[in-house]
């Protein structure tokens, strides 16, 4: 049986990545785009749970720490073919 996580398989594409810098904060990015950071306890927390994880379970890791940052926040580019399709834009 497959698990709740993930329904559409979004995880399995490796869709983040991350870098720890020398004063152990780390940078998490999805679709090389930065969207979080971490620093202190949150980030040797997760330092710790990555060390032992590898492929999903990596990025489930870190699409948790990033929480829900893709909720109606985004903002739409100037060039991008959404914003010529909006009715409000002028």
């Amino acid at each position: 049986m497959d698990s709740p996580i993930d329904k559409r398989g979004i995880l399995e594409d490796e869709v983040f990545t991350y870098r720890i810098t020398k004063d152990k904060k780390v940078f998490i990015s999805w679709h090389g785009k930065q969207v979080t950071i971490l620093s202190g306890s949150k980030a040797e927390a997760f330092i710790s749970a990555i060390d032992n994880a590898n492929g999903k379970d990596a990025q489930l890791i870190m699409a948790k720490a990033t929480g829900h940052f893709k909720h109606g926040n985004e903002r739409i580019s100037k060039n991008s073919a959404d914003r010529k399709n909006c009715k409000d834009n002028k």
